[in-house]
């Protein structure tokens, strides 16, 4: 059977959630989402990230979790993929990259994005091994800074 890639709607927002904590689990991370924050979250007024999901069969083989971005340096806007998942059944068979493609050409078309960014984690040299072989480079000359909820809410309350 093939697998096939869609954009996820609202009704995905279970399975997003399942995969997410599957992935989660995978890379030994919390996980705090649910399915109603996502749904909030993805498609609310504002909606903070567009995700493709593959199916085999109507069971879920993986997930590309996105996020619209734009970067004066590079003139334009672009995409961050903050969550890439594929099954274990799946992994090694192209999915991964026909997951990234499928995100790139939705926000092309979406937003004109003209690159894309992810982070991956140290501890992931297969993850790093797999994004190397597409191309990605690591970004020289700066650093990733978090402000946490605490930070977050001191912050707003200066306004």
């Amino acid at each position: 059977m093939a697998v096939t890639i869609r954009l996820a709607g609202r009704s995905d927002a279970g399975r997003l959630d399942s995969a997410l904590a599957a992935l989660a689990r995978d890379l030994g991370d919390t996980y705090n989402a649910s399915p109603e924050a996502l749904e909030r979250a993805g498609w609310g007024d504002v909606p903070a990230f567009r995700a493709q999901l593959a199916e085999e069969g109507g069971v879920l083989a993986g997930l590309a979790l996105y996020s619209p971005g734009l970067s004066t340096v590079r003139g334009g806007a672009g995409l961050y993929v903050s969550d890439l998942w594929v099954s274990p059944k799946q992994r090694s068979g192209g999915l991964g990259r026909r997951l990234l493609g499928a995100a790139f050409a939705d926000a092309a078309r979406a937003w004109g994005a003209c690159f894309l960014r992810l982070q991956v984690y140290d501890r992931a040299p297969a993850a790093r091994r797999f994004y190397d072989r597409l191309g990605f480079v690591p970004a020289k000359g700066h650093t990733d800074l978090f402000l946490d909820e605490a930070g977050c809410a001191a912050l707003e309350g200066e306004r």
